[in-house]
Parts: C-alpha cells; structure tokens; sequence
C-alpha cells in the first residue's frame, strides 16, 4: 500500500500537491459555515424561506456571468490570477459576513461570493489539465475531488458544534481557510499557461472573446445543459437540507453536521476505488448513472423524518456524486483545445450557475405554496428528465446524430 501511495505522488507533478494542500485547508474551512448558511441567514433576518433562499439566487446568477469573464482572462492572463482573486475576496467576505445583519447587507456580500467563486473554478480546472496529460487526468480530478471532501469532512463536523455557539468564530475559520490557500498561491504556485497557448481576445478574427467557437460545439453545448438541468436536484439539497431538517424536524446544527460529512468521508475513502471500477465504461454511461442515482437519493428525502433517514438520503446522493462529478469534468477537459480550456471550463460553471441559481427559487416556492416534502419530489422529477435527457444524448452520439464543431 505505501509504494502505491509512493507512486501516486511520484506520477504527479509538486504544484498539483500544492493544490491539494490548499484546497484541504480552503474546504476545511469555508465547510465551517456553508452548510449551516440559510439556517444563520434565516434566524438573523426572521424572514420566509423563499425570501431567504432568494440570497443564493442572487450568489448563483453573479456567478453566471462572472463564470464567463473567467474564462477569457484565464485563458488570456493565466490561472494563477484568476485563482488567487477568488480566494482572497472569499476570505474577505466571510470575514464581513459575520458583521452582516440586514438582506442588503447579504445581498451585496452574496453579489461579490458569486462573482469571484467561478474564478478558482475556472482556473484551478484549467491548471490541473495543464499541469497533468490527458490518459492521467480522470484519477487526477478524482484525488483533487478527494482532498476537497476531506476538508469538507472535517468543515462541518467541528462548524457544526461551533456554530451552535457561536456563528463569528466560524465564519473567522472559513476566511483564515480561504485566505492561507490564497497565499500559498502567491509565493509557491507558477504560472501553468505558457506564452504560446495565450489565447488573444483581442485578435479581430474571433468574436465574443472567442466564445463562438464553443457556442458552436453543439456536442458540449447540449452536453452542458442536460447536466445543468439535473443539477438542480442535488443544488437544492445543498441549499435548503439543512433549514428544511431543522424547521419542520428539530434537526440541530451540532447533528445535522454529520450529514454532509457523511458525504466528504465518502468521497475521501471511495472516490478513487469508483473512478478506477468505472473508467473501462463510456463517460456518457456512468454520468447517465450518476444522474440517476441522485435523483432518486434526492427524491427520498421527502420519506424521511429523523437524523438516520436524512443521513440514508445523503449516502444515496453521494453515490450519484462519486459517479457524476469527475466523469463530467474529465469530458470537459479532454474535450476543450487547450487555448480554449478556460472558455469551455467556464461554459461548464455556467451550467452549475444556471442550476445554482434555479434551485432556491424553485425549492423556495415548492415550500411555501404547495409542503415542504414538495421540494424533494421536485428535485426526483427534475432529476429523472435529466437523466432521460443524457440516455438520449449518449445514444444519439453513439450514432453520430450528434456533431462536435
């Protein structure tokens, strides 16, 4: 087992490492406080759930937009830059969060959240795909999706109890979390886009900053908004679980912590051994499967009442996860030219954007005119049609019905 763990490190270069480091620290800390955010949010305002959730509405549709400006300048200017941005604001507005005490207030540090998060996306995706050749790069996002659960796992369990006394010092954890990784960034990370594969926006033979060529891949296009469509389901979970568990069930934050960190310790201890059993299957057929899987691990939230049915609901979610999320990614960065890596990378946000900002609204709504149980039974059937949608996407393609460029 130790010369496995030897060669792993060996295979990879020290940046990626580097990464790892920081994103470990970065999840450990933001997880403190976000899966407990509408719970804070909605407390400190006494307002309705809807209006609540309206906040990552507005956090999610700045990011769409900002998801696109991301991409050109990481493209354009380096990764590096767009990375060290991201994390730096972050830890700034966790800081001004914990001060925060009306929707405005909110509202405007959710606007800057949202604008600079698809900023380390972007570029933290494009670095890795610089930094690691292609036959390498699906076990690679699938050790970088390990490292983040592993703070993840950490985040919420101790947030969790600090939270229940205390809201300032977590989100202090979260921007000492942001903040570390920022600087490391600074003075230990290089510049992963060379000279020659600078895309030049400015150059008159291209339009929309060189978006056209992407918008004209119908493949990726239709690719990326089937899996925006399904990801609302498990967007919802994220946003609305935890107020959901404690307004109608009494769910405390101290107990509700375990349930997304039953989530990270999956994907800690399970991730790679998935990647490794699926990758002689297309990446199509297992992001199909995962789809799937999440939507109905979404869908039996609304049987549950008490801590052990939600945490079931959570072990079924994060099988869909363990399927869904590195496959996509890899399709993404194997699929982009490389002086469009950010551009396609950025497309992809958009799509988590677009699901981001949907799934407040429509969670919200579901809850206040029709029940609570309504959301869950929302998230299955969105879920299930964008499943439908990516078996009829892998098999058009199989056929060649469907052209990229």
């Amino acid at each position: 087992m130790f010369q496995n763990l030897q060669n792993i490190r060996q295979k990879y270069p020290s940046q990626f490492w580097l990464m790892l480091l920081g994103v470990l620290i970065s999840s450990a800390g933001s997880s403190m406080i976000w899966p407990f955010l509408m719970i804070y949010v909605s407390g400190k305002l006494s307002l309705p759930l809807s209006t609540v959730a309206s906040l990552i509405t507005i956090n999610a549709a700045t990011s769409l937009l900002s998801s696109l400006f991301a991409g050109s300048i990481a493209d354009h200017r380096g990764r590096k830059i767009v990375m060290v941005i991201s994390l730096i604001t972050n830890g700034l507005i966790y800081f001004f969060m914990s001060q925060a005490n009306s929707y405005l207030t909110f509202a405007i540090l959710m606007l800057l959240t949202g604008a600079s998060n698809p900023l380390y996306q972007v570029g933290a995706d494009a670095m890795l795909a610089d930094l690691i050749p292609e036959k390498e790069r699906h076990q690679a996002y699938a050790i970088q999706r390990t490292f983040n659960n592993a703070g993840i796992a950490i985040g919420p369990a101790i947030g969790g109890f600090i939270a229940s006394r205390s809201y300032t010092v977590a989100f202090m954890g979260a921007a000492v979390g942001m903040l570390i990784y920022g600087f490391l960034l600074i003075f230990r990370a290089k510049e992963t886009l060379h000279p020659a594969e600078q895309s030049d926006i400015a150059n008159p033979q291209t339009k929309l900053g060189g978006y056209e060529l992407v918008l004209k891949d119908q493949k990726y296009i239709l690719f990326v908004f089937l899996i925006a469509i399904g990801l609302i389901a498990p967007a919802m979970m994220w946003v609305l679980l935890a107020v959901y568990a404690k307004s109608n069930f009494g769910l405390s934050e101290s107990l509700f912590g375990w349930i997304p960190t039953t989530n990270a310790l999956m994907c800690v201890f399970l991730q790679v051994f998935v990647t490794r059993s699926t990758r002689n299957f297309s990446r199509l057929s297992v992001a199909t499967a995962g789809m799937f899987v999440y939507a109905i691990g979404v869908g039996s939230i609304a049987f549950m009442n008490q801590f052990w049915g939600f945490w079931l609901s959570m072990v079924i979610i994060t099988m869909g996860e363990l399927l869904l999320i590195p496959t996509t990614t890899t399709f993404v960065a194997n699929l982009a030219p490389t002086n469009l890596r950010g551009r396609y990378m950025s497309i992809y946000w958009f799509g988590w954007g677009i699901a981001r900002a949907s799934a407040p609204l429509i969670g919200g709504f579901l809850n206040d005119n029709i029940s609570p149980r309504a959301i869950w039974v929302g998230g299955l059937i969105i879920g299930l049609s964008s499943t439908l949608g990516l078996l009829i996407f892998k098999q058009s393609t199989e056929k060649g019905l469907i052209l990229s460029n």
